[in-house]
């Protein structure tokens, strides 16, 4: 899933800028100017400095074992990195080699700005990496980019607030259903000085960016939003599609356990009101873990669980889109390209590269090291839950960014503010929705 730092306005600009001249000058497999030596550009959305670190050190492994194809760092940036990338492939000025994720490759895939890899990658990679990570990059049989890191939602616990509530702690193996979840928000919901004013709640769902969340999330109770009849996407939102989203509508409008006040939040800024014991739980990708053991107080205690499980087939499934390398089509050099992605991209490496991002390498041989797999710091609560993993529904669907931004968001938002009932936001997201999804199939 896209890593995104919190920045300020000025700094979103700044950075918007700074990668709109790094991408216009990216060449597409330069020549040496004398010896012949093949240079290649990889933009690196990698922002926090332990993940840049582990990536700049991979580049200079690379160059020194392999004098002849030299991969140049670009630093780029997560933000507005689609409508920079698009430019810079409309200008054919695309770097070769291209960080991004899942769920922003589909229309670059579609619109042949993207190499296929099916023949470029070694048959090693493409066996080490499960199939149902390689479904997220595959578009139409073919396959525009390697999966490398992932990352499940989790539940991030105030460990001292759930020993005072006496509640029963979930692992893996035996999650809280959701129906458990609920009555242990309720139970971890405290009005402590008898003034009539919640101090403690439950939970705290941050929903800036509610689609994502809501749409994962339901897999777990048989959902998915997205669906095809007749090789054609369309949005239902049936029972199963609405069960998570239901629920969160009642912690925060009738229940009283989950604050209304955190729904324009991200997750970050849920963490002051986490550490001051304001919020019991906190639903949050795994990588949140970093600014948590950055930020917490000395002697604050705290636990990372599972979300809890849908029960029946689905238990613990939920959507992802993992991060991603691409190759650009125009590159002059896409098979020397693909090789240093597979360096890249191999089990030891990938283990770095995920320590440095706090999320989970999606090979089956990293997720097996002995330093994923420790208690410490949540790290084997996340690999336990990477075989639950799944696509999600979102890739592939043309059309997505757009149902996301002018239909879902504002419409998951009021259902959730307690603007709109359930019927309402149904008909906003499939009438709405599908006449949007329908002008991308014609």
């Amino acid at each position: 899933m896209r890593r995104t730092p919190t920045r300020t306005a000025p700094a979103r600009a700044a950075a918007v800028f700074a990668l709109a001249a790094l991408l216009a000058g990216c060449g597409l497999g330069d020549e040496g100017p004398d010896d012949g030596t093949v240079t290649l550009d990889y933009l690196s959305l990698a922002w926090q400095a332990e993940s840049v670190e582990a990536n700049k050190a991979l580049v200079d492994r690379w160059n020194a074992a392999n004098p002849d194809v030299r991969v140049r760092y670009v630093q780029g940036s997560w933000d507005n990195v689609h409508d920079q990338l698009l430019t810079s492939f409309m200008g054919g000025e695309a770097p070769d080699i291209i960080h991004n994720d899942a769920s922003d490759l589909t229309d670059f895939a579609y619109g042949g700005y993207l190499a296929d890899l099916t023949d470029l990658l070694p048959p090693e990679l493409r066996a080490d990496i499960p199939e149902q990570a390689w479904g997220t990059t595959t578009f139409d049989g073919g396959v525009y980019g390697v999966p490398f890191l992932q990352e499940p939602r989790v539940l991030i616990a105030n460990a001292a607030l759930l020993a005072d509530a006496g509640v029963r702690i979930p692992t893996t193996d035996d999650p809280w259903t959701w129906e458990e979840f609920e009555d242990v928000a309720a139970d971890l919901t405290r009005d402590t000085d008898g003034d009539g004013e919640t101090d403690t709640y439950g939970v705290a769902w941050s929903m800036s960016e509610p689609v994502s969340q809501s749409v994962n999330l339901s897999l777990s109770t048989g959902g998915q939003l997205f669906y095809r009849d007749g090789g054609e996407n369309e949005v239902r939102y049936g029972a199963a599609d609405s069960a998570v989203a239901e629920l969160i509508h009642r912690q925060v409008n009738e229940d009283g356990t989950a604050p209304r006040s955190s729904l324009g939040m991200g997750g970050s800024d849920t963490l002051p009101g986490f550490f001051a014991d304001r919020y019991a739980l906190l639903p949050l990708n795994f990588s949140f873990r970093q600014q948590v053991a950055q930020q917490a107080p000395d002697g604050f205690g705290w636990s990372v669980l599972p979300m809890p499980s849908g029960g029946g087939d689905e238990g613990l499934a939920q959507g992802v889109a993992p991060q991603t390398l691409s190759v650009a089509q125009d590159s002059d050099h896409r098979q020397a390209a693909a090789d240093f992605i597979a360096f890249l991209t191999r089990a030891d490496h990938a283990v770095e590269l995920a320590r440095g991002d706090w999320m989970l390498p999606t090979s089956t041989t990293a997720l097996a090291d002995p330093s994923l797999s420790t208690e410490e710091l949540g790290w084997r609560t996340g690999v336990e839950l990477a075989a639950a993993l799944r696509p999600s529904p979102v890739l592939g669907v043309r059309g997505y960014p757009e149902w996301k931004d002018k239909i879902a968001t504002p419409a998951f938002q009021e259902y959730y503010n307690g603007a709109v009932d359930l019927e309402d936001l149904r008909e906003e997201l499939t009438d709405d929705g599908n006449r949007i999804l329908d002008r991308y199939q014609r």
